[in-house]
């Protein structure tokens, strides 16, 4: 059994956060968050979807602490986990937030605590269910991706390539691969014509994936290189094929 964070701590559940808004928010609220690594927060930046659970708690004598587990699932497919300790045993009583990387440091401050060592906890399963993202199909490079599409279409040379609207979504692009697609033969492989497909598939901030498919080839007049992008693969490969037959 899973505890939602969002229901632990009585917040909304259902007033959906991004993954950015969900880090901001603990953040925000932790008195050591400027002490987190600056990899863990870059490797952070590129979140698709998180999931957050109570893990563990104490309660005694008015006072109490509990542990959340929160979890992201990563561009790359790895997920990482940052350890949220709250306790109200300051001064004053005052709920305080603290966030760790791992779990020896969160048993350390843990320790620290000044609660009766004569009440044990009671600890949630350890299995976190993330929200149902699949992982990408693609290993991707977290490089100007957004760049590298506005150029792949700039250099299309070709009157159906993808409009305004697919520009516009690829604008936020955080990550991209490039492969060279073979198979199915076909007239534009004869002899004298070159060409040659290329996929560039990127992965969108909100998880999604988008491929462009790009032809580059020499059937042109003049024969220098052409480039044509195309939102599918089948059109590609049709445009390969009406160029072949326009060469004599």
């Amino acid at each position: 059994m899973s505890v939602p964070y969002e229901t632990a701590a009585h917040e909304p559940p259902d007033s959906p956060e991004s993954p950015e808004e969900h880090l901001a928010r603990l953040l925000g609220r932790a008195l050591n968050s400027f002490e987190l690594p600056d990899e863990t927060m870059r490797r952070l930046d590129c979140a698709l979807a998180h999931d957050g659970s109570l893990h563990s708690a104490h309660h005694s004598a008015g006072l109490h602490r509990e542990t959340y587990r929160h979890t992201w699932l990563l561009a790359d497919g790895s997920a990482l986990t940052l350890w949220e300790l709250v306790h109200n045993t300051a001064p004053g009583s005052e709920p305080q937030h603290e966030l760790y990387v791992d779990e020896e440091e969160l048993h350390t401050a843990t320790s620290r605590l000044p609660l009766p060592p004569d009440t044990p906890d009671f600890e949630l399963p350890v299995t976190v269910q993330l929200p149902p993202v699949p992982a990408p199909r693609h290993a991707y490079v977290p490089d100007d991706s957004a760049d590298h599409a506005r150029r792949l279409l700039r250099r299309a040379e070709n009157t159906d390539r993808p409009g305004p609207e697919t520009a516009e979504l690829l604008s936020t692009a955080i990550a991209y691969q490039i492969t060279q697609a073979f198979g199915r033969p076909s007239r534009a492989g004869r002899s004298g014509l070159c060409f040659s497909l290329y996929e560039h598939a990127f992965l969108l901030r909100d998880g999604r994936e988008i491929s462009l498919w790009e032809v580059e080839h020499t059937a042109t007049p003049d024969g220098r290189h052409m480039c044509e992008v195309y939102v599918d693969e089948d059109a590609a490969r049709e445009a390969m094929e009406r160029r072949a037959a326009q060469v004599p």
